[in-house]
């Protein structure tokens, strides 16, 4: 997602998700560890991730953006455009 934010509701929202998934990350022990956040917090962490995520998206879609899973491209990278072929049937001779 890119940095341009559409509201202040949604730079707080994307502030929230990257310091929730700092907080994941510092607390997630290594292999073979126990957890040591209770597997109920765990849930309502993933339950945060996805209403802020929903949120982001409605957000977006109001504001009219992209789609969120839109990917990233280079400058150069050719553009990827269809175009439409009008077939057009010969009168037929007779």
């Amino acid at each position: 997602m890119s940095t341009d934010f559409h509201s202040k509701e949604h730079q707080i929202l994307a502030t929230l998700r990257k310091v929730l998934s700092e907080v994941v990350r510092d607390t997630t022990p290594p292999p073979g560890r126990p957890h040591p956040l209770k597997p109920q917090t765990v849930e309502k962490v993933k339950l945060c991730f996805q209403l802020i995520t929903s949120r982001e998206k409605e957000i977006i879609e109001e504001a009219g953006g992209s789609a969120m899973d839109s990917r990233p491209r280079y400058a150069d990278e050719p553009r990827k455009t269809s175009q439409v072929v009008q077939l057009v049937k010969p009168d037929s001779k007779k």
